[in-house]
């Protein structure tokens, strides 16, 4: 098993810092814009990694049982990406999500590119995809439907603010 890569922006003096209270919040408040809205989704998409807890934690403050996720890999460090993203096994299954109501969750919008692939990958089969996510930024390619903040520094979130636990000696 390969471990995945932790991206270190100890070096970075100017970042945004997301805790795991302030991320409870932060879930909360994005619930109930989405809530609020004339937007009703049927099923809840997480794109993996960095959208499964914001999924996860938009199912439980929305009370949607029904949840999958996608997998794309495009940041291998900080600032640093593939050339495109690039969807991973194991697929997610588009024929039983095909015309379905589709919330597209993902932690950050940041150039916006896996984003654009996912929705349109899941709207090619008829389904009705809206985004959102923590954070947006102003270079996005995708302009989420939802986002909680907007910022343009890199962001520290809390499941990935420390290196990955290696077995104890």
């Amino acid at each position: 098993m390969t471990q995945a890569y932790h991206a270190d922006s100890s070096d970075l003096a100017e970042k945004e810092v997301l805790t795991w209270e302030q991320f409870g919040t932060a879930s909360r408040e994005l619930a109930q814009t989405i809530a609020d809205s004339d937007f009703a989704p049927e099923i809840i998409i997480a794109i993996a990694r960095g959208g499964l807890l914001p999924a996860g934690s938009l199912s439980y403050a929305l009370g949607l049982k029904l949840s999958d996720a996608i997998n794309v890999e495009f940041y291998t460090d900080v600032h640093e990406t593939l050339p495109d993203p690039v969807l991973l096994a194991p697929m997610l299954d588009t024929e039983s999500i095909a015309g379905k109501r589709l919330l597209v969750v993902d932690d950050v919008a940041d150039s916006g590119r896996t984003l654009a692939l996912v929705l349109d990958l899941l709207r090619e089969t008829g389904a009705d995809a809206r985004s959102a996510v923590l954070y947006a930024k102003s270079a996005s390619v995708v302009a989420p439907d939802f986002a909680w903040r907007r910022t343009d520094r890199w962001i520290v979130f809390p499941w990935s603010a420390e290196p990955p636990v290696t077995p104890s000696a």
